[in-house]
This record gives C-alpha cells, sequence and structure tokens, in this order.
C-alpha cells in the first residue's frame, strides 16, 4: 500500500497540483465595453467589463455557468489549468465586480480580460476577450 502512496505525495513536494477546470457554455464571451481599443485617455480612467451568456459570482461561490473576471495589464496570458496569479499585471476582481477606475503612469498599455472561475482558474473552454491597446497621456 505505501508504494501507492508514494507517487502522490512525491507530486505534491514537487509542486504539481492537479487542477480541474470549470466548464464554460459555448458562445460566453467576455469583452471591454469601455475604453476601446486604441483609445488614447487619461489616467485614472473607467475600465467596465462586459460578459455574454454567463453570469457573475464572486471568488469562493460556486455556482454553474459563472465567474468572475481579472484584467492583464501588459501580459501575455497565463497557464490556463492553474489559479491566475495576482499581481500588478494580473488585477482579480473576485468581489464581482464589473468596472475599475484605473491608474496607470503616462504610456502604452495592452490590456485584456479573462474569466476566472470560483477559485480563478480560468473556465474550459477559457473566456478571454482580445487584447486591446491604449495610450495614457499625461
Amino acid at each position: 500500500m505505501a508504494r501507492f502512496l508514494a507517487l502522490p505525495i512525491s507530486f505534491m513536494f514537487l509542486g504539481f497540483h492537479v487542477f480541474a477546470q470549470t466548464p464554460s457554455p459555448l458562445g460566453a464571451d467576455v469583452y471591454f465595453i469601455t475604453p476601446e481599443d486604441g483609445a488614447v485617455t487619461n489616467s485614472p480612467l473607467i475600465v467596465r467589463f462586459g460578459l455574454a451568456d454567463m453570469g457573475i459570482a464572486p471568488a469562493g461561490v460556486d455556482i454553474p455557468n459563472t465567474g468572475h473576471h481579472h484584467l492583464l495589464i501588459n501580459s501575455k496570458l497565463p497557464t490556463l489549468d492553474r489559479p491566475i496569479p495576482k499581481d500588478e499585471s494580473h488585477r482579480h476582481f473576485g468581489g464581482g465586480q464589473t468596472e475599475t477606475r484605473l491608474m496607470l503612469a503616462p504610456g502604452i498599455y495592452t490590456l485584456q480580460l479573462i474569466l476566472g472561475d470560483y477559485r480563478h482558474i480560468p473556465h474550459d473552454p477559457p473566456v478571454i476577450s482580445e487584447k486591446i491597446t491604449i495610450t495614457v497621456e499625461e
């Protein structure tokens, strides 16, 4: 019996975790209401998130066909079968927020939305917006 337990325990020590992804319905879509791709704006700016064919639920609340928003700033997509990182480039809206007031220094930024499930893991298939580019002026 000990031989069968050694494999899962060794995976835990090596940092391997298996996360089952929550399914998303066909046709689910996340998108930016504002700003538009190519927008030239000042900081702070209001970013509004749109969602079609799914609902919003706070992190930790497991309801089918729901999730919560994550905003990627100047970042590539995270690993899609793991929890989305939480840092300045990966903003979490686990309270179910559908907009944010964003303070950005002057410059050019890419923004992208990804919906996470109750554990911050992208759905299967993932619900990801198009990447947009904005310019923040002084």
